[in-house]
C-alpha cells in the first residue's frame, strides 16, 4: 500500500501513529494509536480506556472499542465483547458496570456480543474488520 506507506514516512522516519504521554518523572507511556482514536462531540476518547474497564468485568474474556459514525456526535463508541461461555451479560448490565468507572461520554452506546475478536497473524485485533461489522 504505497500511498499509506508514504503518509507514514516523515523526513525519512517511519511513524506508526502511536500516541504517548510523559509523566512528571519523564517516563513514557504508550496510550493508543492515532488511527484508533474516537472523536465524539469534539472529545478524544482512547479505546484502551474503555477496554481496560470491560476486561475487568469477571464475565468478559476480551473486548475492543471502536468509533462508529453518528449523525449528531460525529462518532459514538461501540464495544465488541467476547464473554465467558456461562455469562449472562446484556448491554444494560455492561453499561451499568461502566457507569462510575468511565466518564459518561466514554460509555459505549452499543455493545455487540461476538464469539471471537478478529485478529491478524501477530494476534493484533483488527479494528477495521470490527468497523465493517457495523450495520
Amino acid at each position: 500500500m504505497p500511498e499509506e506507506t508514504n503518509t507514514s514516512l516523515k523526513d525519512g522516519w517511519f511513524s506508526a501513529g502511536d500516541m504517548a504521554r510523559f509523566d512528571e518523572e519523564g517516563y513514557v507511556y504508550l496510550v493508543d494509536r492515532k488511527t484508533d482514536l474516537i472523536i465524539s462531540g469534539g472529545v478524544n476518547i482512547f479505546p484502551r480506556d474503555i477496554e481496560e474497564v470491560l476486561h475487568a468485568h469477571p464475565e468478559v474474556l476480551e473486548a475492543a472499542a471502536v468509533g462508529v459514525e453518528d449523525a449528531y456526535w460525529g462518532e459514538k463508541v461501540k464495544a465488541f465483547v467476547v464473554t465467558r461461555s456461562d455469562a449472562k451479560l446484556t448491554e444494560k448490565i455492561l453499561s451499568s458496570y461502566c457507569d462510575g468507572k468511565l466518564a459518561a461520554y466514554k460509555i459505549p452506546k452499543e455493545f455487540v456480543f461476538i464469539d471471537a475478536l478478529p485478529r491478524n497473524a501477530a494476534g493484533k485485533v483488527l479494528r477495521r474488520s470490527l468497523r465493517s461489522l457495523v450495520d
